[in-house]
């Protein structure tokens, strides 16, 4: 079990930071993204694993005028 944004959900082996946004419809363009406290960098996205029991933040950044 992992928790995304104060919300748990199932935790999947193996899973990256690219394939929980792709799985959970995140849309956004920049997301930040930390893993325990830990800010990801997007570079890392892709090769970056969640580990079990992870408590994770997404924050969408939005921009406006």
């Amino acid at each position: 079990m992992i928790t995304v944004n104060n919300k748990d959900i199932e935790w999947i082996e193996g899973e990256t930071v690219e394939k929980l946004l792709k799985r959970l419809k995140y849309v956004f363009p920049v997301v930040v993204v930390k893993i325990n406290g830990e800010i990801i960098p997007m570079k890392k996205y892709s090769t970056t694993i969640i580990p079990d029991n992870a408590e994770i933040d997404i924050i969408p950044i939005i921009s406006g005028g």
